[in-house]
């Protein structure tokens, strides 16, 4: 048996080796230096482009199946992004432009707009009523490729975008004007994202629904203009002082120029940088074709002077208060509306002019600050409102809403009150120290005169016959006869009511006095004469109320003739006038408040001076700002009026000792040609009034200026 043995038997190695039969061969293009060199030589001979232009066409399929699948994808986020934020908004269905904030337009007596109320500021305007220099001069700067865009405009916000992207920051949105018209009509001033899709959505449905006019038109009435005009009717009022129907070319330059940035561009806050936009928008016009070439200028629209003060004049006073009464008539003001008042263009003007040359010239020395004044006709219209130095400071109507002490004006109503109990001017009482409880009236020169007349105690405005003639009558008699004659504020009964303790408003002071003008008649103050909408239809028409008696004839002579010889001989003289006239002079304690009420048979006209805090003056009186104030205002509005009597005043008036005689000072208005140069003056102030020339034209036709 033979042996088994430990190692296993080795195996062959096997080489790898090919099964096929075919011999492989090199071709000759592999081969190291020969053809390989020769063509790489020729591809490296061709210029990049071709090479550029050969890859790209090998590679076509490639790329123009990858294009088209992005394309699906991309087109698909944006539908989906557009549907996301379409859903959030209403059903286009329900889609409408809305109605564009009521306006109401308040006219003066010669139905010259004085003011435009309303949340825009402005009445809107056709697009062919306007100045066609304006919807072309917002086209050029806003949207020069208007005519041309379906509502977006790829071009131009590529444009912009890369000139943000070269500047580094966000200077232009590349927003078309139907984009700014669907964000001002429909959506919240947000800088989002979905905010400006939805901008694009509406703005795409507006195109569809209107016509590019139609668009621009709505653009230009809804658009805001700064300085709270919004629409180009109304910042052509607030900046030029007239209707967009008439701006020239470098005013609607200036406009359009505005729209960027309101604000910022405002003439009225920045007259340069505005004048320096409008250039910029002139170019553009230019480069539009809408100005030929070479005729470019640097604009001279020159808004500053009215800018400045368009908040600032009388007729925003007057605005005011017709709002307020407006509502109370109407309620609700959910349309367009008209408005026409009692206002005279000519008065106001004149009003403002006077009492701010008098603040002016005496106003520190005298330390006073404010005034107001009223006129009105004996019937209660009111023609002149002047609620304060300047509105654009202070909105507050010191003529209707402030209430202060009336002094020795009220003394009127004493007198008045003492005639209906039987004295006549003639009467006498003794002018001695007098005390009623703690109370101890002295006159203002503390001298005591003994006998007197009413009458010379009256023109005098003695206190101490004031207080015996309230005792007598009976302070709660005189109170109510006040509040017969017009006093609407309570007064307080007691002997201090002679000297005008009580408070009241310059509006209803003067108005009390309207009975004394009109024969002995009621007169209710009223501004608004008719309301009537666009379309001529009447909301309201003031009716005059049947007026009652308050004061008796015989009482009505004496006292105007009383309050004539104030005028001739007493405290009033600084007032006298070139008509028959009469009036009270008023100051109150401590020199607080100074006053002139006085009338004539055509006005009826109160005066104010004081200090909103109630700090007094430096010893101003009624006969002295207030008294010289009247005097000027009622002989320009007299100037071409027929001299009439006061009520009932004839017979007393030629017993004075002396009548009332024209101040030598003072042009003679009855003269023809002063009457010619006096018509010439209302239409020069009606035309110069915006731009606040009043005051010297009136010194100009008075001769008081050069």
């Amino acid at each position: 048996m033979a042996k088994s043995s430990n190692k296993s038997p080795r195996r062959k190695r096997v080489e790898p080796r090919f099964e096929s039969k075919r011999t492989v061969r090199a071709k000759p293009s592999d081969r190291v230096g020969s053809n390989q060199k020769r063509g790489g030589a020729q591809r490296r001979n061709k210029p990049l482009l071709w090479r550029f232009v050969g890859g790209l066409l090998r590679r076509t399929p490639r790329l123009a199946y990858w294009g088209l699948v992005a394309g699906l994808w991309g087109g698909l986020v944006v539908s989906a992004i557009v549907g996301f934020y379409a859903t959030q908004l209403p059903s286009a269905e329900t889609w409408q432009i809305p109605e564009r904030p009521p306006n109401v337009r308040i006219l003066a007596s010669d139905q010259s707009v004085m003011a435009d109320r309303g949340l825009t500021g402005g009445k809107a305007l056709r697009l062919e009523e306007m100045s066609p220099y304006i919807a072309q001069a917002v086209v050029s700067i806003e949207d020069h490729r208007f005519h041309k865009h379906f509502g977006f405009d790829p071009i131009g916000f590529t444009r912009a975008m890369v000139r943000n992207a070269m500047q580094g920051r966000l200077r232009e949105g590349g927003s078309t004007i139907t984009q700014q018209l669907a964000k001002n009509l429909f959506l919240k001033p947000e800088r989002t994202f979905g905010r400006k899709v939805q901008e694009l959505i509406l703005a795409v449905w507006l195109e569809t629904r209107y016509s590019k006019a139609d668009i621009l038109e709505l653009y230009l009435n809804r658009v805001y203009f700064g300085s709270g005009a919004t629409g180009v009717d109304a910042a052509s009022r607030r900046y030029f002082g007239k209707s967009a129907r008439h701006v020239e070319l470098s005013e609607a330059a200036l406009l359009a120029g505005l729209l960027k940035a309101p604000s910022r561009y405002s003439p009225a806050r920045s007259p340069k940088l505005a004048q320096k936009r409008a250039n910029l928008v002139l170019k553009a016009m230019q480069r539009e074709g809408y100005v030929k070439p070479g005729t470019v200028t640097p604009t001279s629209a020159n808004p500053g002077e009215n800018a400045r003060h368009f908040r600032s004049g009388p007729e925003h006073f007057v605005a005011d208060m017709v709002m307020k009464e407006a509502k109370s008539i109407l309620g609700t003001i959910d349309r367009d509306v008209v408005i026409e008042t009692t206002i005279s263009p000519f008065l106001q003007a004149a009003a403002q002019s006077y009492l701010t040359e008098a603040l002016a010239k005496h106003g520190k020395k005298k330390r006073v600050s404010q005034a107001a004044l009223v006129s009105l006709t004996p019937n209660g219209a009111i023609r002149s409102l002047i609620g304060g130095r300047d509105y654009s400071h202070s909105q507050f109507n010191r003529a209707t809403e402030a209430k202060r002490q009336p002094g020795s004006a009220f003394k009127t109503f004493v007198w008045l009150g003492a005639l209906e109990n039987g004295l006549t001017s003639q009467t006498i009482r003794n002018d001695v120290r007098v005390a009623y409880g703690k109370w101890e009236p002295q006159n203002y020169d503390k001298r005591y005169r003994g006998a007197v007349t009413l009458d010379h105690a009256f023109s005098k405005s003695l206190n101490t016959i004031a207080a015996q003639l309230v005792m007598e009558t009976g302070p709660k008699n005189v109170s109510k006869l006040a509040g017969r004659m017009g006093i609407g504020s309570r007064l307080t009964a007691n002997a201090s009511l002679a000297l005008g303790t009580s408070e009241v408003s310059l509006m209803e002071l003067t108005a009390a006095y309207a009975p004394l003008a009109n024969g002995g008649r009621t007169a209710k103050p009223f501004i608004i004469k008719r309301i009537i909408r666009d379309n001529g239809e009447v909301l309201y028409r003031h009716k005059s109320l049947k007026q009652k008696s308050v004061v008796s004839a015989r009482a009505l002579g004496d006292m105007n003739a009383m309050l004539a010889n104030v005028m001739a001989n007493g405290t009033g003289k600084a007032a006298r006038i070139s008509h028959p006239a009469g009036g009270k002079t008023g100051t109150s304690q401590n020199f607080r408040d100074a006053w002139f009420v006085g009338h004539t048979a055509h006005l009826v006209t109160g005066v104010w001076f004081g200090n909103d805090d109630n700090s007094p003056t430096h010893k101003l009186t009624g006969g002295s700002l207030p008294a010289r104030v009247w005097r000027d205002f009622m002989e320009v509005a007299h100037g071409d009026k027929q001299k009439l009597p006061l009520p009932g005043a004839a017979e007393y008036l030629a017993a004075l000792p002396t009548n009332i005689a024209t101040p030598k000072a003072r042009p003679d208005l009855t003269d023809p040609q002063r009457l010619a140069e006096l018509q010439n003056l209302k239409a020069r102030v009606k035309q110069s009034m915006k731009k606040r020339e009043t005051r010297s034209i009136i010194d100009v036709i008075l001769g008081r200026g050069s």
